[in-house]
């Protein structure tokens, strides 16, 4: 861990989403983080163990921003009831000084007892307590125009997930594929955070390359 986190820091970046600590305490995995120069804006975490040790695992790896990564349920009333749950999250979460959204994959925009689960999160979870970290694959994938969605929750959507999409339908490194980054970044233009990802990369390293150039061109 420590030496692909020095090669990703090699490559530029001076910031990462986590999704787990590998084996380390969330302190632990901060020392090797500062080590390399890097911050963890960013995490992913599920609510299994109690918002009180999200919280605390957050500020120990110094996230200003905390995800919830997935979640299914078979019913619209599971859905109700997860909203529920992240509003309590996200007002904990806000009295912490940090800010608490979930992670789209493409499951959320089939309907379920006839409504979207997207949907069910938009309209029941408080907008002051969580927001949106908008995966544009999952959403394109689905068959969503994002822009649209981005019109919608324009002061939600505080994250993106960047990963492009191949012509078959496959994931793609960011700038290879088909999704039109530059009309997607101009539109969110209150989205505060872009990160590269990759769910199942054959070279990991090459993605994270390929990625941060992409982006530092396009956007910045």
């Amino acid at each position: 861990m420590p030496g692909t986190l020095r090669q990703v820091a090699e490559l530029g970046y001076r910031s990462v989403e986590t999704a787990g600590t590998h084996g380390r305490t969330a302190a632990e995995f901060r020392t090797v983080l500062d080590d390399l120069g890097l911050r963890a804006t960013s995490g992913h975490a599920d609510l299994d163990g109690g918002v009180d040790a999200l919280i605390e695992d957050a500020r120990a790896l110094g996230n200003r921003q905390v995800v919830v990564p997935h979640a299914v349920f078979d019913t619209a009333d599971g859905w109700r009831a997860f909203a529920d749950e992240l509003n309590e999250a996200g007002r904990k979460c806000r009295a912490a000084g940090l800010r608490f959204g979930y992670h789209n994959h493409d499951h959320e925009f089939a309907p379920v007892d006839g409504v979207l689960p997207y949907d069910v999160l938009r309209e029941r979870t408080d907008r002051r307590f969580v927001h949106f970290e908008l995966d544009l694959y999952w959403a394109v994938h689905a068959g969503q125009d994002v822009l649209a969605l981005i019109d919608a929750e324009r002061d939600r959507i505080r994250q993106l997930h960047v990963k492009d999409r191949a012509p078959d339908g496959e994931m793609a490194d960011p700038g290879t594929g088909t999704l039109d980054f530059p009309a997607i970044f101009a539109h969110a233009r209150s989205a505060c955070e872009y990160i590269v990802e990759h769910d199942q990369p054959t070279d990991p390293l090459r993605t994270a390359g390929v990625g941060f150039d992409y982006l530092r061109a396009v956007r910045w």
